[in-house]
């Protein structure tokens, strides 16, 4: 199986690094800390705290990202690298304000990290941020993709919350992996804002056979959550048209979006 990308992403202005080369994101099969909120990733969940480190009022949890409002002071006693504080803006809008998602700035992506125990270079952060923030456009894109296909009639999507669920497996990746498809290293849950509706969309995470050596390759597997007859309509289109591309190419149409 292995989620497929089935479409050009490109990283536009967004990104410094260049990540094209070596992250994929496929919309099916193979697949300061400050008030305007993280970026729609959760890097800090319900993860213990490492010993010794203190209670602080950036502890409580964001309800729309179910993640602490993370310092921009280094909480490691042991960072030895001055971190940048400055944030990225996404282009992905907000529900709540005119305003889009702010992604999280590099000292608090590595407050994350060690929230969680684990232990990274620090010289790395700025590129992992890079990588971070280029995946979450992309997985935005391909939602958008899904949206415009299917329901075309909103024109004002937004994402009004997200959650990692690392732990969860969807029952996709699950029956993937009876096949011997090796489980997806995370996921996430989005759920849209489609003009006034709350539609949940599910985003498994891949490792990828590098294409590089030390390159490191990605695939996300985005697609509705089949929580709705809405959502399991649009899968099973997706699915048809998908398979009939297989035996007899992409249709005209598709030619003409791509």
């Amino acid at each position: 199986m292995g989620p497929s990308a089935n479409g050009d992403v490109s990283a536009g202005d967004k990104c410094p690094v260049d990540h094209s080369s070596f992250v994929k994101v496929a919309g099916g099969q193979k697949g300061s800390s400050d008030s305007k909120g993280g970026c729609p990733v959760d890097h800090g969940g319900s993860a213990s705290k490492p010993a010794g480190h203190p209670p602080t009022p950036s502890d409580s949890l964001n309800p729309l990202n179910m993640m602490p409002n993370l310092s921009q002071h280094p909480l490691s006693a042991s960072q030895r690298t001055v971190l940048s504080t400055s944030r990225t803006q996404s282009s992905i809008p907000r529900p709540d304000v005119n305003e889009t998602w702010d992604y999280p700035s590099p000292q608090q992506f590595y407050n994350a990290l060690v929230r969680k125990g684990y232990e990274t270079p620090e010289a790395e952060v700025p590129t992992m941020v890079d990588i971070h923030n280029f995946l979450n456009e992309a997985c935005w894109g391909e939602v958008q993709k899904w949206e415009k296909k299917f329901h075309c009639d909103c024109k004002d999507l937004k994402l009004k919350k997200f959650q990692g669920r690392p732990q969860d497996l969807t029952p996709k990746a699950r029956m993937y992996s009876w096949f011997g498809v090796e489980k997806p290293f995370d996921r996430h849950d989005w759920t849209i804002d489609r003009c006034g509706e709350d539609v949940r969309y599910v985003i498994d995470y891949y490792s990828a056979p590098d294409e590089e050596p030390g390159v490191p390759a990605f695939n996300c597997d985005v697609r509705p959550a089949l929580d709705s007859p809405s959502a399991v309509f649009d899968r099973a289109r997706m699915g048809a048209q998908r398979i009939w591309e297989r035996v007899f190419g992409p249709s005209e149409a598709a030619h003409e979006a791509a």
